[in-house]
């Protein structure tokens, strides 16, 4: 006697919901004529947290495309758990990577404990020698003018090059490369000042490692390079890194002993992601108050000569003035107003969204041209979730 099928929609009946919903996800991508995710990223969604899935899937595989350069790790973190997580070659969940620019947010949180333990003062002039003397005018300029980078001191990040070739003559690469590179303090401290305290935002390389002298010059009683790397890097490591749980972290120093504040902070991916989950929960682990809640305030709030920056950190606001920083840094218009981010040159973001719930980490190596790529799709990632504009 023939064996009597069940029909097609019974069949289809018993299937799991989840793998219908996948059906049919299939079934509007092929209708639209869009590509179905990658193998490696679907595998790399624990959880779309609001967002359409196969779309969240192929923003990850845009963000891993070459024309990219190359992405070495991303992280996407929704209520404090990852929701997905992928890796380039050779990079592990628990390989340290470089946050260049990104050090400027470590820098102002160890700046903040020191302010919280009374060793340094927001609105008094900056405790440096050099600048004491009578009649020197950098003596006006305050800790919290540095942290919001308008000291006035002359700086250039960047220098245009007359062949086409790499910018080597700026004041940040001299500093970190050629005659400033092993007292890269001295170096910067040693500039004029080009225009009043105050007046200006200049996004400078050279004002972190100012700080991270400051910082030095408080917690080790001498300037031999031993103590006093030593001295900061322990306070660091009990202050900053431990209680947020950044355990992988490394900070390197010049050969005079001061930690390189601007660059040359390595850490997991997932610890980076840490950083902006302290950062969105204000300073705060499990309810516990690392950092006093006003001072993360003063880092995400506008500096007076640029909304779009705070203290070491970068947040989402139009700039105020041609030359605060050329470009918008973060999304304007595409994300929630109190989304903020670290920023590193060649693509490196932790980007915060407190609306959304949401901490993102990318992490790679992009020119300039491709630097600009990475922006876009981290913007219209973030606009995929709920709560975004």
């Amino acid at each position: 006697m023939p064996v009597r099928r069940p029909p097609l929609i019974l069949a289809l009946s018993v299937l799991p919901a989840l793998a219908l919903s996948a059906l049919a996800g299939c079934g509007q991508d092929a209708q639209q004529g869009l590509p179905p995710p990658s193998a490696e990223s679907q595998a790399a969604i624990k959880d779309d947290g609001g967002a359409p899935r196969a779309a969240f899937g192929r923003a990850i595989d845009g963000l891993f495309d070459e024309d990219l350069g190359r992405t070495q790790a991303l992280v996407v973190m929704k209520r404090g758990s990852v929701i997905a997580e992928r890796y380039g070659a050779g990079v592990k969940p628990d390989t340290r990577l470089d946050g260049l620019g990104m050090g400027q947010c470590v820098t102002a949180l160890m700046v903040g404990q020191l302010v919280s333990d009374g060793r340094l003062r927001l609105a008094e002039s900056a405790p440096i020698p050099a600048w004491q003397r009578p009649g020197d005018p950098r003596g006006e300029i305050t800790l919290k003018q540095l942290l919001q980078m308008r000291s006035g001191l002359r700086h250039s990040e960047t220098a245009a090059s007359a062949t086409g070739g790499p910018a080597r003559q700026s004041d940040r690469m001299r500093m970190l490369y050629l005659d400033g590179r092993d007292d890269m303090a001295a170096y910067a401290e040693a500039q004029p000042l080009e225009a009043p305290a105050g007046a200006r935002f200049v996004d400078s390389a050279a004002t972190s490692v100012i700080l991270s002298d400051l910082a030095a010059r408080v917690l080790s009683s001498d300037r031999n390079p031993e103590r006093r790397r030593k001295a900061v890097n322990d306070y660091l490591r009990n202050r900053v890194f431990a209680p947020i749980g950044m355990d992988s972290a490394t900070a390197g120093f010049d050969r005079a002993g001061t930690m390189v504040g601007s660059a040359m902070v390595h850490a997991s991916a997932r610890d980076w992601a840490k950083l902006g989950e302290f950062l969105r929960h204000t300073g705060s682990i499990q309810g516990a108050q690392i950092l006093p809640r006003r001072w993360v305030q003063f880092m995400l709030e506008s500096s007076p000569r640029n909304p779009g920056y705070g203290a070491g950190v970068w947040l989402n606001k139009a700039k105020a003035e041609a030359g605060a920083g050329g470009e918008e840094v973060l999304f304007p218009g595409m994300a929630p107003g109190n989304v903020f981010a670290c920023v590193g040159e060649y693509g490196q973001y932790v980007i915060g969204s407190p609306d959304q719930l949401l901490t993102i980490v990318r992490l790679g190596e992009s020119d300039p041209q491709q630097e600009r790529l990475v922006h876009d799709r981290l913007g219209k990632l973030l606009a995929m979730f709920p709560g975004g504009i």
